[in-house]
């Protein structure tokens, strides 16, 4: 039991920020942090630690994707449906609510990108290096700075061509 009390207080915190990164919901996250780590006691010892528990998390965001892919649509028109009734009840301050138009700016940015290049950008922001990214991955150490520079150009384009969007709206929201 000490290697899973060791690898729990050692990468706990990580692999859950990682998630609630990736899935945007922090009880979701948690939940497969357990699961991540479920699975690590099943399969001690470890070689590489790090990657190997980033990879099992990131194969369990995988897995939620694929089971939740056919109720993106119906998920979509609930929250616009939900935005447009909150926004009817409440104005939150204009700080506030410049705050959180960028943060679903980038969050919105982030979710367009394609999956590897998603994955490698959330890995490396959780301070693996490339050779863990590439184990978690399934890529080749070569690839991943190529990977990490793609994602990171793309990033910027879709943030710019949103902000580009939103100005020319009047400064209303891009849904």
């Amino acid at each position: 039991m000490d290697d899973i009390d060791r690898l729990f207080r050692e990468y706990h915190l990580p692999i859950v920020r990682y998630l609630w990164r990736r899935l945007g919901d922090r009880d979701l996250a948690e939940e497969f942090a357990q699961e991540t780590f479920v699975r690590a006691l099943r399969h001690l010892p470890l070689a590489n630690e790090r990657a190997w528990l980033f990879a099992v998390a990131t194969n369990l965001v995988r897995d939620e994707a694929r089971r939740t892919s056919r109720q993106r649509h119906h998920l979509s028109l609930l929250r616009d449906e939900l935005t447009a009734t909150a926004a009817e009840v409440q104005e939150p301050e204009p700080t506030s609510l410049e705050r959180m138009q960028e943060q679903a700016f980038a969050r919105r940015a982030v979710e367009t990108l394609a999956e590897k290049d998603r994955m490698a950008l959330l890995l490396r922001e959780e301070g693996l290096d490339y050779h863990e990214i590439a184990s978690a991955l399934g890529l080749s150490v070569g690839s991943v700075g190529t990977t990490l520079s793609r994602a990171r150009r793309r990033l910027v384009e879709i943030h710019e061509t949103m902000v580009r969007a939103r100005d020319a709206r009047g400064g209303a929201d891009v849904a």
